[in-house]
């Protein structure tokens, strides 16, 4: 939705000739504004100027200082304010005059520094691509192993003793009789042993 710009109307000769009324006897601003010169009865010569200190005067500037208004007629004289500028409000004054001076209206002017703008960058508005990392075989046993209770350690001692109890059945195969078929009981017996000391 497109901010509204602040506007600021003096009324030339509505009551009389020479005269100047306005409904805004000060402003506050953040940025530039208009000042509209509305012209009533009769044509007039309007000079405007800004009075403040030096910062004021660098900060807030117009066009020009004299203008002609024709009768019924709207002339607007673009104030720029560069509020970008300043870290702390200024005052000033914005005269409008005609009548070569007799006729003068006055209207307060407060310039407030311009919100300050926060960057936001934008890679945290993406969302965050997650890593995979494919897992070994192994690794993949040893967490589906930890999921069930079974410490990686145990597992590993379980494997050992699956190997040597294949080792000696292998051996008990080949060599044969009844020496290494005792072998082979001690060994299973010990594997077996072993595996239902670790889970416990």
């Amino acid at each position: 939705m497109p901010v509204s710009r602040t506007e600021v109307t003096v009324h030339v000769n509505r009551e009389a000739t020479d005269t100047l009324e306005t409904d805004m006897p000060a402003v506050e601003a953040r940025g530039s504004f208009a000042l509209n010169l509305q012209g009533h009865d009769a044509p007039a010569h309007v000079h405007c100027r800004l009075n403040g200190d030096r910062r004021f005067s660098q900060i807030v500037s117009i066009d020009g200082p004299n203008y002609y208004v024709q009768a019924n007629e709207t002339l607007t004289v673009p104030v720029s304010v560069a509020a970008t500028d300043i870290d702390e409000p200024l005052e000033g004054e914005l005269e409008v005059l005609t009548g070569y001076g007799s006729e003068s209206e006055t209207i307060d002017v407060t310039v407030k520094p311009k919100p300050a703008t926060v960057d936001i960058d934008e890679s945290f508005s993406k969302p965050r691509a997650e890593t995979t990392s494919e897992q070994s075989p192994l690794e993949q046993a040893l967490e589906r192993a930890g999921s069930v209770g079974l410490e990686p350690g145990t597992l590993a001692l379980g494997v050992l003793g699956i190997l040597a109890l294949g080792i000696g059945v292998s051996t008990a195969a080949t060599i044969g009789g009844p020496a290494a078929m005792i072998g082979l009981l001690v060994v299973a017996g010990g594997v077996v042993t072993a595996l239902a000391l670790l889970v416990r």
